[in-house]
């Protein structure tokens, strides 16, 4: 505690500065974690669409048809 009072003290903001590049890295690295992992949800709902859309159309293009 006498450490970041000491460091508040002198107008640091309690971190020191060779951590100020990290936190940026950091933020950037889960940003792109976090967009990596949208894409691949999206790519998976798209996947799940795309096969609704053609059992719909080939339900439609049969429409006599009692298997749909």
């Amino acid at each position: 505690m006498r450490l970041v009072e000491a460091q508040l003290d002198r107008g640091g903001s309690g971190a020191p500065s060779r951590d100020a590049g990290a936190s940026a890295v950091e933020y950037g690295l889960l940003v792109a974690a976090i967009a990596a992992v949208i894409v691949a949800v999206l790519f998976g709902v798209g996947v799940v669409v795309k096969g609704s859309f053609n059992k719909t159309s080939s339900c439609v293009s049969a429409a006599a048809s009692s298997t749909c």
